[in-house]
């Protein structure tokens, strides 16, 4: 239901834009599987590309910062991740990452880390459980809290970008560049990571099976069913009357 939906509402005409924390090529790869012409705000907002994959915005974790995290003490059993432009960097193997990108077959590359002046990294991504996630977190915000703008996409996946950078502030950014008004949009979400997104919406939802904590600090967005019961594709339906 869901491609059908996009589908429809592209050949009328509306605008599209899939934003996620995946890396951009992840998300161009289930761009095709759909088949329509969508926009992509990918990194948490770190890169904008239009539907013809032209860069509309990108904004880098500055090199030093990227080092910095890099050495950051962190226990061993949270993997490192970095999304650069075109690569997905990881300090050690993780087979149970693989099958959320079975789908695309976009995968990371096992690195050392150590040569990162060529990098153009857009995300630094730690995944492990989250109570060793939440004292890295705290240091983090200590250390890097004025620099850095600092997330979860989920309870095991805490995300650092650049300050400022968020699927709010890309989203601003493709409506400039495509001219239209932030009243008209809709947006859905489930995580952290969507809050500023939801935040500035014209209409926002947000899932049933969102973190409990997302929905309490979106009490004006209206919520809806679960994202595996097609509830995304049924309010767009609903909304832009395709039944």
């Amino acid at each position: 239901m869901t491609r059908d939906t996009l589908r429809a509402l592209s050949a009328q005409g509306h605008v599209i834009a899939l934003a996620s924390g995946r890396h951009y090529q992840d998300i161009a790869a289930i761009r095709r599987r759909l088949e329509i012409p969508a926009w992509i705000i990918s990194s948490n907002g770190a890169h904008v590309h239009d539907a013809d994959d032209r860069v509309v915005s990108e904004t880098l974790v500055p090199t030093e910062l990227v080092k910095a995290l890099v050495a950051l003490p962190r226990p061993e059993s949270v993997r490192l991740n970095l999304y650069t432009r075109d690569r997905w960097l990881i300090d050690a193997e993780a087979p149970e990452l693989l099958p959320l990108h079975a789908m695309t077959g976009f995968t990371y590359q096992v690195d050392d880390m150590r040569d990162l002046e060529r990098e153009h990294v857009g995300k630094v991504l730690y995944i492990g459980e989250p109570a060793l996630l939440t004292p890295l977190e705290r240091t983090l915000r200590e250390r890097y809290g004025e620099a850095l703008h600092i997330t979860y996409s989920a309870a095991d996946s805490l995300e650092v970008m650049q300050r400022g950078v968020n699927k709010a502030t890309a989203l601003s950014r493709a409506l400039a560049a495509l001219d239209l008004p932030v009243e008209k949009t809709l947006a859905f979400g489930d995580n952290f990571n969507d809050i500023e997104m939801l935040t500035l919406a014209g209409h926002a939802y947000v899932v049933s099976n969102a973190h409990p904590e997302v929905i309490d600090q979106l009490p004006f967005a209206e919520r809806i069913g679960a994202h595996h019961e097609a509830a995304v594709a049924q309010t767009l339906r609903r909304f832009f009357a395709l039944d």
